[in-house]
Order: structure tokens, then sequence, then C-alpha cells
């Protein structure tokens, strides 16, 4: 299950990918158009512009803005951000693998060839689906 911080983060890159190309949003237009706490938002943005997806512009006409084209960014990168792990289980994550502490065998276990069969698709989906085409545009 995806946490709060990863749900509201692409909700903000999701509006942020619509207004490309056309300036800065404000943190607060951000906050009530996509109904998120602004003080969580915050910190979200700084996290995404920490991590080179994001630019910011102080002053009155300032806010952030996607320094990337929304074409090139994949909810996969975003979700891999905050998340860490796609992996249900540890022993089919490449990035973050473990032993499995019940497996007898890891190439006969029927769990962990389904899992991994579930990893690949949704890596692969998530890796296909660009930010602009979460904000339909």
């Amino acid at each position: 299950m995806l946490t709060q911080k990863t749900r509201y983060s692409m909700l903000a890159l999701a509006r942020l990918a619509r207004e490309y190309g056309k300036g800065p949003l404000m943190i607060n237009e951000i906050a009530k158009s996509e109904l998120i706490p602004k003080r969580f938002l915050e910190s979200i943005l700084l996290d995404l512009k920490k991590n080179g997806y994001l630019g910011s512009k102080l002053g009155k006409n300032g806010g952030y803005y996607l320094i990337k084209n929304p074409n090139e960014i994949s909810l996969l990168e975003i979700i891999r951000l905050f998340e860490g792990s796609i992996a249900f289980l540890a022993c089919t994550s490449e990035k973050y693998y473990r032993p499995c502490e019940h497996c007898k065998d890891e190439e006969t276990c029927e769990i962990r060839h389904t899992f991994s069969d579930i990893k690949s698709y949704i890596f692969n989906r998530l890796k296909d689906t660009s930010l602009s085409m979460l904000a339909r545009i």
C-alpha cells in the first residue's frame, strides 16, 4: 500500500505537469486544488526539489515548477523515491533483496515465483507510465 506522502506527491506532480512550461505554482494553489495539507505538501515539494524534479522561484510570482519534462518522469521513479522497493516480498526485490526465512528453496518456491511475476508486471507498468499520462495531458 502506498503511503499518503507518495499519493500526495503524485497529485502535486500531476498538477505541476498540467502547468508545465507556464511558470511556477504557489504551494497554496497546489494544496487547495489537490486537497493536500500545506505543511505536508511543503515537505514533499522540498524532497522533490532535492532529488532534481522541481525548481523553485521566490517572490510574488514564485512557487514550484517541474524542471524535467513530464514525459520523462515515470511513476516508478516517484514511487521508488518515497517508498523504496516496489516488491511485496524481500526475496523478490532487486535493490533490497533478503532471503526468505520461511523458504526451503527459492528456485522451487511457488510463492516467490508468483510474487516475482507480480513485481515484474508492476515494475514495467510503473516504468511505462509517465507523469504526462497520469496528468492526462
